[in-house]
């Protein structure tokens, strides 16, 4: 470890000596969607008067903290924050033209994040002398960084899953040679699935490899989902796990699901402002995460699919982040010409990071075009609004069934098994309007805001995602 770090690490335990009955540390994965579940989830544990120690890089951190949504997080003293140095990485730019949709980008990001595994553990230790009982809760993709903790008496570990239940038992019934499952709405949404052949890059698998052995003696998962959603998938998951002493929880949705509706505010995006002009559920919210860039071809069939559907929108235009998202050039994707001075008034571009979560809560927002990475899924569920699926790569098409085939509250701009040809203007323009203005988008629309208020009641006193939290909050101080 580095003299700086050691230092940093004294520095931080000195501000913090009062011994706690228990310490939460959490350990996310370096990438958006991780990031930003990990910092919900430490806000939600703070709120029972627990202290959160939440792990990173300075530049990750930061990146977290910049762009929380519904919540502000310097109002929460519970959290302590750790920045730590890593060895200098490359930090390339995306390439929207790679052959394959997986950010390639971020594995040196990947790579790099291994090199936290010695000050995470003299944290730990030193952390350790401070607690009665210390909770380290790492993401499901990082057990490196805390393959020591056995090592300390009174520490314990869980793993948050940051996919969703119905993927992770999706891969563990091809596993296991796709037993007969009887349950007629489970068999449905499994003989849905899409094909699996993996298309990620060496170093990935290397990496995945690499944590799947450093795993340690795990007490639980924390999932971000709730039973309303995914109830029977957990169910099979639970089942699965021979260890009585292996319990699980879910208590999503992490993130906030009512949006504070300030509108007098210098913070406010502006495309918030443009929403406020716009009529119910009249505008959708185009947007692919924030690792996913598009190729100028990709963007201008999208764009005459836009223009052509008639509707108005919100478009996310920009390439996924790099390693570092403060350095760097920002590529301007290519737009047909005149698209923009068409559109103006119908739809706005948005070429910067934007606030997803209080689009999607926004009453003028209905309808989400959506890459539907778990992060996304679980948003546009929690704000009710449906969506018009257009998976990318890893478990997202997985996830797409979820919406589509059990929820019911999405439909495919286009299938899965044509992921490698280009997705034509005529497809955009009909999923639009499938989804803003048709029939069966409207009856989606109905379904997604039902869906909405149980998710909305489950995170509510005596709501059950809320019930499992407190049941995790007894578990860890018992």
């Amino acid at each position: 470890m580095a003299k700086n770090d050691h230092s940093t690490v004294q520095n931080q335990i000195a501000s913090i000596q009062e011994t706690h009955e228990v310490t939460v540390v959490m350990v996310p994965l370096p990438l958006q969607g991780h990031l930003n579940q990990l910092l919900h989830l430490s806000r939600l544990i703070s709120s029972y008067n627990i202290p959160v120690h939440y792990v990173g890089t300075a530049t990750h951190t930061r990146q977290a903290k910049v762009r929380v949504q519904g919540w502000d997080p310097l109002a929460i003293s519970n959290i302590h924050f750790h920045e730590f140095s890593t060895p200098s990485y490359e930090a390339p730019p995306p390439d929207p033209n790679a052959p394959t949709k997986f950010p390639t980008q971020l594995i040196p990001v990947l790579n790099a994040s291994v090199k936290l595994r010695e000050p995470v553990h003299a944290l730990l230790q030193q952390l350790s002398s401070t607690t009665r009982r210390l909770v380290v809760i790492c993401d499901s993709v990082t057990p490196y960084v805390i393959k020591d903790v056995g090592l300390i008496p009174n520490a314990e570990s869980y793993t948050f899953i940051s996919i969703s239940a119905f993927a992770i038992y999706t891969f563990s019934w091809e596993q296991e040679g796709k037993p007969r499952v009887f349950e007629p709405e489970i068999l449905e949404a499994l003989e849905s699935l899409p094909s699996h052949e993996s298309s990620l890059p060496q170093e990935v698998t290397d990496f995945l490899k690499l944590q799947k052995e450093s795993m340690p003696i795990i007490s639980g998962d924390l999932y971000n989902t709730c039973r309303f959603i995914e109830g029977p998938y957990l169910d099979l998951l639970a089942k699965a796990k021979t260890a009585d002493s292996h319990k699980q929880w879910a208590v999503g949705p992490f993130n906030p699901v009512e949006i504070n509706g300030q509108k007098n505010t210098e913070q406010r995006h502006y495309c918030l402002e443009w929403l406020d002009k716009q009529g119910p559920n009249s505008v959708i919210f185009v947007c692919f995460g924030s690792n996913t860039s598009v190729s100028h071809e990709e963007a201008a069939q999208i764009a005459i699919g836009l223009e052509k559907s008639g509707q108005k929108f919100i478009w996310i235009l920009k390439d996924g982040d790099q390693g570092d998202i403060f350095k760097g050039e920002v590529r301007r994707a290519q737009l047909p010409g005149g698209f923009e001075e068409r559109t103006e008034g119908r739809g706005i571009i948005v070429r910067d990071w934007a606030p997803q979560l209080e689009i999607l809560g926004h009453s003028s927002t209905g309808g989400f075009m959506s890459h539907c990475g778990w992060n996304s899924c679980m948003e546009s569920i929690s704000m009710g609004v449906p969506v018009a699926a257009w998976p990318m790569h890893s478990e997202q098409p997985r996830n797409a069934i979820i919406l589509e085939k059990v929820l019911k509250i999405g439909l495919s701009v286009r299938d899965w098994s044509r992921r490698d040809e280009l997705v034509t203007s005529m497809a955009v323009e009909n999923a639009v309007r499938r989804l803003m203005d048709s029939a069966e988008g409207e009856e989606m629309r109905q379904r997604a805001k039902e869906l909405s208020k149980a998710v909305k009641d489950s995170v509510m006193e005596g709501g059950t995602s809320r019930l499992e939290m407190d049941s995790f909050i007894a578990h860890i101080r018992r």
